[in-house]
């Protein structure tokens, strides 16, 4: 494969938020270009007046930057294209393979559901295919509007590799004319998907499987046009738990609502390599790894089913991976105003092994920073067993700064009879951060105060 001639290009419709399965078409077709050291590119179709929004344009941009996936050229806006594709509708116009379709929706719909109750697929049934010239002006003299329908040459096998299913093979007379420009004058997505991808000479379009049965039409589309046809790839679509097509109604949440949440790009990259894809590779990865590691031959057929349990794994490789520095900056917005940085850095040793995403740390920036401590009932019992002479004189070794070794030498105890009661007394449970680090954070005074009310009397 030569690297000059991969070039692969994400295409969203700017009509919502990015969610994982587009995102995942996103990552797909960049590591595939950098794996080969070709050329990933962005296109925005937002051709569909009513449905496009610009907000969507800039938050599509804003989640491919956060992903890290940056494109190599000026982003290609199909809304700026009407020229280019009038030219296009001429050329098929000229060669007589379109004609002008005058069919409401309401008909369209009978027509459809007619075939469906005789057990034929649905198809246009090209009740304008043949209308004459003087049809065509009376219909337009009726103030009528017409779409623009391609003509599908009858009687014809369409064969070709797909690059994740194989071998395909349809029937053209079972394809059905389709519309390549609407009534409005835009061009639909079959005419201008195919004709900008042969045009920004995209190489490899690695897209959902949902899109599978559009390839032979825009085959036929850019062949009748003479133009260059990309190799097509269909992925597995993603699906939840239960085996339908991953959406809203399953919480599916959105590359921004991920972002929010503290969740780390990377990791987000990680999950989504692995849905749809196989890899030898079960570590964490950089984006050049996954390049390096992404074939189309370890690409799957079967859905790909997303596991939020999967991303907290991927999430937690990731925060195992920072450095002081960056689980800093990271958790900053979880510190106190005004924490010096040696109690900020202590905090952040003693709460990151606990944490996955920064709100995680919230609970444990009330417990050792604030003033009242609520208890779970497991640690009330056992600081409350442990006996008045054990706080007085753990509460006895703390001076400016509590150490745990001089703890439990002025307590005289070990193991869980000395780390219980105390982990119990400073946090109000049994389990948590390491107690070193943590006591290195909490304030001496907070400590001795925790300690002193098991002392004196029960809280």
């Amino acid at each position: 494969m030569s690297a000059s001639f991969v070039v692969t290009r994400f295409a969203p419709s700017p009509s919502g938020e990015l969610h994982l399965g587009n995102a995942r078409t996103a990552l797909f077709n960049y590591l595939l270009a950098h794996a080969h050291g070709g050329r990933f590119l962005l296109r925005i179709e937002d051709t569909d007046v009513e449905r496009s929004q610009e907000r969507y344009v800039e938050a599509l941009r804003t989640d491919l930057t956060w992903l890290d996936l940056p494109w190599d050229e000026a982003p290609v806006r199909q809304s700026e294209r009407a020229e280019i594709y009038a030219r296009y509708f001429e050329q098929l116009e000229q060669a007589q393979l379109v004609y002008p379709c005058f069919c409401t929706p309401l008909e369209l719909d009978l027509s459809r559901r007619s075939q469906l109750s005789a057990g034929r697929p649905p198809r246009y049934a090209g009740t304008c295919r043949e209308l004459s010239a003087a049809q065509v002006a009376l219909r337009r003299a009726e103030g009528r509007t017409a779409s623009l329908r391609f003509r599908v040459p009858l009687g014809q096998r369409l064969e070709y590799e797909d690059l994740v299913h194989g071998a395909q093979s349809f029937l053209s007379d079972d394809i059905g004319d389709f519309i390549v420009r609407r009534e409005d004058g835009t061009a639909a997505f079959f005419f201008s998907n195919a004709v900008d991808d042969a045009l920004m000479h995209v190489s490899h379009v690695l897209r959902g499987e949902d899109h599978l049965s559009n390839t032979p039409r825009q085959r036929l589309l850019l062949e009748a046009l003479g133009l260059p046809v990309p190799r097509y790839g269909h992925v597995s679509l993603l699906i939840g738990a239960d085996g339908a097509p991953l959406s809203k109604r399953h919480g599916a949440a959105s590359v921004r609502q991920l972002r929010e949440a503290g969740y780390a790009a990377l990791a987000v990259c990680n999950q989504l390599f692995r849905l749809g894809h196989s890899s030898a590779r079960n570590d964490f990865l950089t984006l050049d790894e996954m390049a390096q590691n992404f074939e189309l031959k370890h690409l799957q057929r079967a859905p790909a089913q997303f596991d939020d349990a999967h991303l907290i794994h991927w999430q937690r490789e990731w925060v195992h991976s920072l450095t002081s520095e960056q689980a800093r900056a990271w958790l900053a917005p979880m510190l106190p105003p005004q924490l010096d940085e040696s109690r900020a850095r202590a905090f952040i040793s003693a709460v990151l092994p606990n944490v996955v995403l920064p709100e995680d740390a919230r609970i444990w920036q009330q417990i050792i920073f604030g003033e009242a401590l609520s208890f779970e009932e497991p640690a009330l019992r056992a600081a409350q067993e442990a006996g008045p002479e054990f706080f007085s004189a753990a509460a006895g070794a703390v001076h400016e700064q509590a150490d745990l070794g001089a703890l439990r030498g002025a307590t005289g105890r070990k193991g869980a009879a000395f780390f219980m009661p105390l982990r119990a007394a400073l946090t109000g449970r049994l389990h948590g951060p390491e107690l070193a680090p943590l006591l290195a954070a909490m304030p001496a005074e907070r400590v001795r105060e925790r300690l002193l009310q098991f002392a004196h009397a029960s809280p």
